[in-house]
């Protein structure tokens, strides 16, 4: 690798035209002297071939096309990831923006690292106003770290990875998860199977949280995305904690969703495994109609978090 290694910013998106634009923008912008092709997908909407035009430097081109296979957000970053040409691969959803010099140092990281496969950052979360920085002060994360926690600083947007990892090994994003959501957690435990991940204790991208975002409420696809999830990966009955974290994710889901019998079910099964998880609380609270979930999420939020 060198500062000429090519890079393919895979950008899935659907419905928001005015923010697409934006994270087109930043990612040519970023200074970085090897090529860049952004791969821009449209998922279940129709491709807007004028985004070409905004690449009008040397090295930048814009690729628009139509997501060829599974429809939802893993389909569509496979669709991007198969059709471009780079040697680095990189994600970026529609709605959030790369900062300046994110893809410089996160080339740089790799190319210091021949058996590092897969690099990660910090983020900058704005939410209703408010601007958090979120970073993992930490350089290297393990399986063990993310089945502990989910760590939300590890966004999509602050992904980089060698092509070669995604073609030859641990694969694309899984498009089997039921309305792919988690897909890019999932994607994690994968790859951090493989090898430890890189992380940048910077943050290097602006991450919108807000109501358009396409999980937005849509508690029953999370509550089996997150079941799928536990099937999934065995590994979890080894770490009690990360097992707690993800049902009591599931336990606010039925809760929100409405199912009261559902939610004190996985509230029961995550204080078994951690008396001491708070969603579980929070799961009993909205089930019990004492606060709102959405009022739940709207106070994480500002915060930076999210359940």
């Amino acid at each position: 690798m060198t500062d000429q290694t090519s890079v393919s910013v895979v950008v899935p998106t659907r419905d928001r035209p005015e923010l697409l634009r934006s994270a087109v923008r930043a990612i040519l912008a970023q200074e970085y002297p090897g090529p860049i092709e952004v791969v821009v997908v449209f998922d279940q909407s129709v491709p807007d071939e004028s985004l070409a035009e905004l690449a009008d430097g040397p090295g930048r081109s814009v690729r628009v096309i139509g997501n060829t296979r599974t429809p939802g957000l893993a389909g569509a970053r496979n669709s991007g990831t198969l059709a471009g040409g780079g040697e680095l691969v990189a994600f970026c959803d529609d709605d959030d923006e790369w900062l300046p010099g994110k893809l410089a140092v996160q080339v740089d990281a790799l190319a210091a690292d021949p058996a590092a496969e897969f690099v990660c950052c910090g983020i900058r979360v704005s939410y209703d106003g408010h601007t958090v920085d979120r970073v993992l002060d930490k350089d290297r994360i393990s399986l063990d770290d993310l089945l502990r926690d989910r760590l939300t600083e590890l966004h999509p947007s602050t992904f980089l990875i060698r092509a070669s990892a995604l073609r030859d090994g641990f694969g694309l994003v899984d498009e089997e998860i039921p309305g792919s959501y988690a897909e890019d957690y999932e994607f994690l435990l994968r790859a951090a199977r493989s090898a430890p991940l890189i992380n940048l204790p910077t943050p290097l991208v602006l991450v919108r949280w807000h109501k358009r975002s396409y999980f937005s409420q849509r508690w029953d696809t999370i509550s089996d995305a997150l079941q799928w999830l536990l099937r999934r990966y065995p590994e979890f009955a080894g770490q009690p904690a990360g097992a707690a974290r993800v049902a009591g994710q599931i336990a606010f889901a039925q809760a929100a969703a409405g199912n009261r019998r559902g939610a004190l079910r996985w509230a029961r099964r995550t204080l078994r495994s951690n008396p001491r998880e708070p969603r579980a609380y929070l799961a009993l609270a909205v089930a019990g109609r004492v606060v709102r979930a959405d009022a739940v999420l709207r106070t994480l939020h500002k915060r930076g978090r999210g359940i």
